[in-house]
């Protein structure tokens, strides 16, 4: 019995782990579709969000440094978007995809040009990423039934982005939703012809909306690259771009439901860890790759049949084009 608690206390702090960048990443997104902006470019931040990160970090030495370098990466690449979708009232979907794509091949190809290591960007040294942290009382309180453990396991012992993203949360819940910047993000997203009559620019507030974008997606790619892991390698984010928006999407462009939505993924992704070499009862091993295809498979499951109606705000995707 014992076991089996610390085992599902692992398995619950891997999953925190895990939900990390999709978390960062769906706040992320819930700006930009809020603002009435599609963001596919989520992926394509967060990888050179990841790549900056490492090649900051490695070069400098300081985990500091390339979290700086990850949001200047990732905040450009968010402008660069909205000068194509908002100044330019390009396809936004295609502009994203493009950013996508061309993150994906530049990224090996420059690591491979500075730091001749076959696409890769290795990071070490302990001050160059950024490692767990204990938290007060966390070995003390483990000998308190229940609640100890749960500390020392579960809340304690993670990095600090892992805190930040905790954090996001509500911060990003009281902005949307209790702030006067939250009520016009919507506005703008919902009706951007009342917001420019009422005097307010809706081309301006897609810009801010995503900022923030780009500052949220550059704490997630540089979790990737120097706190999750130990550098950069070509496609690390893994379609974890793509899972945040399913998230966001899942929770009806909502900022608990889709973290809720982000927790189910990493939960789904840390059983594929642990079942992979696994022989079940009646089964046996099951091939490693339909392990690994399980919390894509659970995307696709939920969003063709479980999401319900998602009402998408009503002018997304839509540039706004100013009457005269």
């Amino acid at each position: 019995m014992e076991e089996l608690a610390t085992q599902v206390l692992l398995l619950t702090a891997s999953t925190v782990r895990l939900a990390t960048p999709l978390v960062l990443c769906a706040m992320a997104g819930l700006f930009a579709e809020r603002s009435g902006v599609v963001d596919i470019g989520l992926e394509g931040k967060m990888l050179g969000a990841a790549f900056a990160a490492a090649a900051a970090a490695a070069v400098s030495g300081s985990a500091w440094v390339g979290l700086v370098a990850a949001i200047a990466v990732s905040w450009s690449l968010a402008m660069l978007h909205g000068f194509a979708s908002i100044t330019h009232k390009g396809d936004q979907v295609v502009s994203g995809m493009a950013i996508n794509i061309a993150v994906a091949g530049l990224g090996p190809v420059l690591a491979d040009a500075w730091f001749r290591q076959a696409g890769r960007v290795p990071v070490s040294g302990e001050d160059a990423r950024f490692l767990p942290i204990e938290l007060p009382f966390a070995e003390a309180a483990r000998s308190i039934p229940l609640i100890g453990p749960f500390y020392a396991e579960v809340v304690s012992d993670h990095n600090l982005l892992v805190y930040v993203a905790a954090v996001s949360i509500p911060i990003v819940a009281w902005v949307v939703y209790r702030t006067r910047f939250g009520l016009r993000l919507r506005a703008v997203g919902e009706n951007p012809s009342a917001v420019d009559t009422a005097g307010i620019s809706v081309d301006g507030m897609r810009y801010r909306a995503l900022m923030v974008t780009g500052l949220l997606a550059g704490i997630a790619g540089a979790y990737l690259s120097i706190a999750q892991g130990a550098g950069f390698t070509r496609d690390m984010s893994a379609g974890r771009g793509y899972l945040a928006l399913a998230a966001l999407i899942f929770g009806k462009w909502r900022p608990v439901p889709a973290v809720l939505a982000c927790l189910l993924f990493a939960f789904a992704d840390a059983v594929q860890a642990r079942l992979q070499g696994v022989e079940l009862p009646l089964i046996g091993e099951i091939p490693t790759q339909a392990i690994q295809a399980l919390p894509y498979l659970l995307t696709i499951l939920l969003l063709a049949g479980f999401v319900g109606r998602a009402v998408a705000p009503r002018a997304i995707g839509q540039p706004y084009v100013k009457e005269r």
